[in-house]
């Protein structure tokens, strides 16, 4: 992991740890993809659970719309996971 990303994924650990020392709390955990970037609204994404996903060549992207979209799908229709990740899909 380059350095420079280093504090932002221990902060990243230490914010999902205080999620689970409350797992009575109503919570949801979104671990975005390795690259988020402006781009179109697609539509087009897999959630999953608690492992990074990856496109078919192998990348793990979406564009930060579609990732909006995805936030807002899950406030609206939530599911029983409570740690979830997308990735463009298509």
């Amino acid at each position: 992991m380059p350095a420079a990303v280093r504090p932002f994924a221990l902060a990243g650990i230490a914010q999902l740890q205080t999620c689970r020392d409350h797992p009575y709390a109503d919570w949801v955990y979104l671990c975005p993809p390795a690259l988020l970037a402006p781009g179109k609204r697609t539509g087009r994404y897999r959630r999953g659970a608690d492992t990074l996903l990856t496109t078919a060549d192998g990348r793990s992207w979406i564009s930060a719309e579609d990732l909006a979209t995805a936030v807002l799908e899950e406030l609206e229709n939530p599911r029983p996971e409570r740690l979830i990740t997308v990735v463009h899909d298509g």
